[in-house]
């Protein structure tokens, strides 16, 4: 049967679901991006249909997809995967294609194609979320709060030490930002070697002052616990963090920000299941239902009128943070990321001369 179904998320019945198929692993980010799914739309998913749902934490990649599906022992059955991850493993054929046209209408009868945002970023994933990564820092210690990216790298009038997401992705990019490029300019830039080198050069002067983080509640981590005076964070965490009374800000200047987006692995034992929970993952009212929990853009924009004006402001996808913010292009590291991944590993083993006086 796996053979001759190549698209999914068609009608089904409940009569097509294998006996042994009322559960599935759904695999997702830490922390209050995971808590915002649960309250939002699975806690809701298992009451309405009966079915389990196991959820497992990952830090993103896809070397763990590829090797279940190659081995054909498939444990995952869906996955939250960043935009350029997922474009990475359906160009090498691990997820399962999607017909657009089968996932539900908006409330009105507005055709999903119409209503979501971008729906064919990739053809083996359906949006979720558009979150973004920014600058955080505690209120208080500066004497005046950075205004600008530029300020992340200034140590001498902003010092301390800085968190970074040990990925090359959007710290790349930052530093050239810094550095005096273009936003519009940025991957034409990096596309170079010399532009390659001028970003790893500005990170060069920041290095021997660099916590490195995997996950977003390791960002806020080092923020709450003043082991770091900035650091990029997923921007929905922190207000999570402010809810627990953390007195932290976010400086949107130049936001990277991004699609998530729902995968199905292929070779899988419930890729009938897994296709009825993306398609409830992502309908209206789960979507907005999110955005509740935790302040990122619903990929609907059925959802995003669900949603009261207070919130609407505060998410990545706002007007007033949007006016120097920078998309991630998931195509271009789709493409580039295994030419520049190896180097951002040497670059993080190379030894750098560690200063007497270490800003804290």
């Amino acid at each position: 049967m796996r053979a001759t179904r190549g698209v999914l998320f068609g009608l089904m019945s409940a009569c097509t679901l294998s006996a042994g198929a009322d559960s599935l692993n759904v695999v997702s980010w830490d922390g209050a991006y995971v808590k915002s799914q649960m309250l939002g739309f699975i806690r809701p998913y298992e009451q309405s249909t009966g079915h389990r749902i196991n959820v497992i934490q990952y830090s993103g990649g896809i070397d763990q997809i590829r090797q279940q599906v190659r081995a054909w022992n498939v444990t995952w059955d869906v996955v939250d995967l960043e935009l350029f991850d997922a474009i990475r493993a359906c160009n090498e054929g691990l997820l399962e294609k999607i017909d657009f046209a089968k996932l539900p209408p908006a409330p009105d009868g507005t055709s999903a194609s119409e209503d979501f945002i971008n729906l064919r970023a990739t053809e083996c994933g359906v949006g979720n979320v558009v979150g973004s990564t920014v600058v955080s820092y505690r209120r208080g210690s500066f004497s005046e709060p950075p205004k600008t990216l530029e300020d992340f790298f200034d140590l001498s009038q902003f010092p301390g030490r800085r968190g970074l997401r040990q990925s090359p992705q959007g710290n790349l990019e930052w530093a050239l930002i810094a550095d005096g490029v273009a936003t519009e300019q940025v991957y034409q830039v990096l596309q170079t070697e010399q532009g390659l080198n001028r970003a790893f050069a500005v990170l060069d002067r920041l290095k021997p002052h660099l916590v490195w983080w995997e996950t977003g509640q390791e960002a806020v981590r080092l923020l709450e616990t003043g082991q770091v005076a900035m650091s990029s964070v997923y921007s929905g965490r922190i207000a999570a963090a402010v809810e627990r009374g953390e007195p932290l800000d976010i400086l949107w200047d130049h936001q990277v920000w991004y699609y998530d987006v729902w995968g199905v692995l292929k070779n899988g034992r419930n890729t009938e299941l897994a296709a009825e929970f993306v398609r409830y993952a992502t309908n209206t009212q789960s979507l907005a239902a999110q955005a509740r929990y935790i302040p990122y853009g619903p990929m609907r924009r059925s959802s995003m009128a669900l949603l009261d004006e207070s919130l609407r402001e505060r998410l990545p996808t706002a007007n007033a943070h949007m006016e120097s913010a920078l998309e991630l292009n998931a195509a271009w590291w789709s493409e580039h990321l295994d030419r520049i991944q190896p180097r951002f590993e040497r670059w993080l083993e190379r030894p750098l001369m560690v200063p007497k006086a270490m800003p804290r």
